[in-house]
């Protein structure tokens, strides 16, 4: 009876050993080919596109001109015409300083100039009638343009008891009150441009040479989310600025709905070249190996894995400058099976870039 068991599990440990014995049926591993035959793979074509390219920089929004208004003359503030926020024309007033002391001095300087030309008239008279020199005519004319020279000058700071707005803008914040006595060191009000609006960037000074009015640089602002916005350089710094060794350039943007104000934080890209007809595959087509860069590509029914030179590279996609060209295939999934020859069916897929918005 002990016999017959022992018999029974040696044969069943036999037929356990000969079906782990039995071999798979297909090839194994890189660069076989499966039981399903041919491995298969996605593909995208290799397409012709425009390729821009780009320094990123950092700077910031700032108006084309920004201004402290400051009174010419000193005096009492006795009226505002100023509202902060509002948009002014230029030479709107804006503040007026007490002028009546100012006004009793004009009248005074017109009373002597009108003195002055009666001494000069009777003068000249009397010089006809052989009653005078030429010398005397002489010093009536000098105080008569003395006189109105006083009344120039009085009538002048007559007229700046008024403060104006030099240019078109915006108003700030207003610094003074009504009754304050101001000087011209006194801030009444800044006054700063909105429309056009001027994007300011540095840019490393290791790319002086590629550096032109013209040019145009794409932003984004950190506090307008989403938005693109588009301008065109219309000033290179001639001088590097230490100690980061940067060139500033500003570019002129278009600002109709005052979104852009300025300190604004940016992120730019400055175009310094474009090549409209530059071959593009998506990013994951690439694979680098030893500090070389490969791709696999689909001729036929075949793999073939080809080094590649990259050129410029956006979010998703990059620029191929040798390797590839437009209409090839460039496996994009599965090319971790893939080995040289080895037999592919391939799926065409569908991978381009979103059509950039730019919004001026």
């Amino acid at each position: 009876m002990r016999n017959r068991t022992l018999l029974s599990g040696i044969a069943i440990l036999a037929a356990c050993n000969g079906s782990a014995a039995t071999p798979a049926t297909g090839g194994g591993g890189p660069g076989g080919r499966g039981p399903s035959g041919p491995v298969p793979v996605e593909v995208v074509v290799a397409w012709q596109d425009t390729v821009i390219d780009a320094i990123t920089a950092t700077g910031q929004i700032e108006p084309i001109q920004s201004i402290q208004l400051r009174p010419e003359v000193d005096g009492r503030l006795v009226e505002i015409m100023a509202r902060e926020g509002a948009e002014v024309a230029q030479g709107a007033a804006l503040f007026r300083v007490d002028d009546g002391e100012l006004k009793a001095q004009v009248a005074r300087a017109e009373a002597d100039r009108d003195l002055a030309q009666q001494a000069l008239s009777r003068t000249r008279q009397l010089l006809a009638e052989k009653a005078a020199a030429p010398a005397d005519v002489e010093r009536a004319e000098a105080q008569m343009r003395s006189t109105q020279a006083q009344l120039d000058l009085l009538a002048l700071r007559l007229t700046r008891t008024v403060v104006r707005a030099p240019f078109a803008g915006v108003l700030g914040q207003r610094l003074a009150s009504l009754g304050d006595f101001v000087n011209n060191q006194s801030r009444l009000i800044s006054l700063q441009t909105v429309n056009p609006q001027r994007a300011s960037f540095q840019v490393p000074e290791r790319y002086a040479e590629r550096l032109k009015p013209g040019q145009t640089v794409l932003f984004r602002v950190a506090a307008l989310s989403g938005r693109d916005f588009t301008g065109r350089v219309d000033f290179v710094d001639p001088q590097v600025q230490l100690p980061g060794r940067t060139i500033t350039m500003k570019a002129l943007v278009a600002n109709p709905r005052r979104e852009l104000q300025g300190g604004m934080f940016i992120e730019a890209r400055l175009e310094t070249g474009v090549r409209p007809q530059a071959t593009v595959v998506p990013e994951d087509a690439i694979l680098p190996v030893a500090g070389q860069m490969f791709a696999w590509l689909v001729e036929g029914d075949s793999a073939v894995r080809r080094e590649v030179t990259l050129g410029v590279r956006t979010p998703g996609f990059v620029e191929v400058l040798s390797g590839i060209r437009p209409g090839e295939q460039v496996v994009v999934g599965g090319a971790e099976r893939l080995g040289p020859g080895l037999k592919v069916r391939s799926t065409v897929v569908e991978r381009r870039p979103a059509q950039r918005a730019d919004t001026p």
